[in-house]
């Protein structure tokens, strides 16, 4: 038998072998997930938020342990992990305070007796969900998913089965009865038996692009309700009267927090000429005095690439890149999973540090004659899903709202989800929205109800 490993990428330490599961465990599990649907589709809201309010409690509870299990498993900052799971429990806390509200039923005045809208719960939810925030893309699906009434089968990206087994503990220690939020341990194959079954009713991925079309490929073959939040190559705009001083730093923990594995990083600095060389030399600096090292070090900034493979692919974007005419400004040498950030200039359309998702602490730095054309480099991408703009003339800022097609549009901020706006993307970004009320509303039946007199 070939186990899943769990191997931590900044010495190749093996942490944990997990067995993987049988066709039988994979059935069992869809049973289970049925069963706690028909008596969870009909607990009350108030205890459904009760549950999700213990959730909440034991994430800060075990914050610490949480945090060096992600920091061992795919290399995040200790220190960012630790932010990761408080966001979790501020996910909770919303979803606990809110979704009372936005589950009530929303009357319609029509000529009958009495009409309205009924948000129902449509059964199980299969999660497909990525390494690089294991908790927290987990429980942005799961907190409103399961409060509307749904049951959950996650299935978590294959290098970080700990996080994966210890958030199936979390649930369960809250007090979800069995059945509610379950982990299977499965491949591709056994991943298209659990998407063809009937117990399963819709599909949630995060995920790359290319896992997206085949995901959303099997959800349209099967009739299975589907979000799809996959990659982007945020634009991060500067116009030449931003405050450099006062936003740099957000900048630069656009592109690199999470040692630069985000898919809402700002990846393409698009920067106008004027003031194209004073951002360059400030950005420089900023970039330079990051401190790299061990995980597990609360003081550092960057740590290592989830694996070692995912540096070998940024590397061959970056050669193909420099090839292409593109210049290393800072940076970029290798040490294992270790990525040194890096800086390159005299990016171009049609280079793959223009066109393709970067995933990790590289940032692509662009000059725009002005303004427009800043924009205009901004948009010329296939992917939508965030843009950030920096400037202090918020007038023709938001003037700009309407130029930009992707999912979110952030001024003098970096991209970043919030449990209270919705969140997602557009063309190759994806669909459908987590977070806010209509994260809540994905995976709903919205039943029309109309009572005659």
């Amino acid at each position: 038998m070939e186990y899943i490993k769990s191997i931590n990428p900044y010495n190749n330490q093996l942490l944990e072998k997990y067995k993987p599961f049988t066709d039988t465990d994979i059935a069992l599990v869809l049973n289970r997930a049925e069963t706690a649907f028909l008596e969870w589709k009909k607990e009350s809201i108030e205890k459904r938020v009760e549950l999700l309010q213990n959730l909440a409690d034991l994430l800060l509870e075990n914050k610490e342990r949480y945090s060096v299990l992600m920091a061992r498993e795919m290399g995040k900052p200790v220190s960012q992990a630790v932010a990761e799971v408080e966001k979790c429990a501020w996910a909770c806390e919303f979803y606990a305070g809110n979704a009372v509200d936005f589950l009530a039923d929303d009357l319609i005045e029509t000529e009958a007796g009495e009409s309205f809208i009924s948000y129902d719960p449509i059964g199980s939810v299969l999660a497909i969900m990525p390494w690089n925030f294991p908790f927290w893309q987990v429980i942005r699906c799961a907190a409103p998913t399961l409060t509307a009434g749904n049951t959950l089968i996650l299935k978590h990206a294959s290098n970080v089965p700990g996080c994966a087994m210890a958030l199936e503990e979390l649930f369960l220690s809250a007090g979800f009865p069995e059945g509610c939020f379950q982990v299977i341990l499965a491949d591709h194959k056994q991943l298209e038996v659990v998407m063809q079954s009937d117990i399963v009713q819709g599909v949630s991925l995060t995920g790359s692009e290319k896992a997206g079309r085949a995901i959303a490929s099997l959800a349209g073959k099967n009739l299975k309700k589907s979000v799809m939040e996959l990659g982007g190559n945020n634009a991060c705009v500067v116009w030449e009267d931003a405050d450099l001083d006062k936003h740099l730093d957000t900048m630069v923990s656009a592109r690199m927090q999470n040692n630069g594995q985000s898919c809402i990083a700002a990846k393409r600095f698009i920067v106008v000429e004027e003031i194209y060389e004073e951002f360059l030399s400030k950005f420089r600096d900023k970039i330079k005095a990051l401190k790299s090292g061990d995980p597990l070090d609360s003081k550092i900034d960057i740590g290592v690439l989830a694996r070692e493979d995912l540096g070998n692919d940024l590397a061959k974007q970056v050669d193909r890149s420099i090839e292409l005419g593109a210049k290393v400004e800072l940076g970029n040498s290798r040490d294992g999973a270790y990525y040194e950030p890096t800086i390159l200039t005299g990016v171009k359309p049609g280079m793959p540090a223009f066109d393709e998702e970067l995933f990790g602490p590289v940032a692509a730095v662009i000059k725009a004659k002005d303004r427009g054309d800043a924009l205009a480099l901004a948009t010329k991408s296939r992917f939508g899903l965030g843009t950030m703009l920096f400037t202090e003339d918020l007038e023709n800022a938001l003037q700009a709202i309407g130029e930009i097609p992707d999912g979110a549009f952030f001024v003098n901020e970096m991209v970043k989800s919030d449990p209270r706006l919705p969140f997602g993307g557009t063309k190759a970004s994806g669909y459908g929205r987590e977070l806010s009320l209509e994260g809540i509303m994905e995976f709903v039946n919205k039943k029309t109800v109309f009572i005659g007199k």
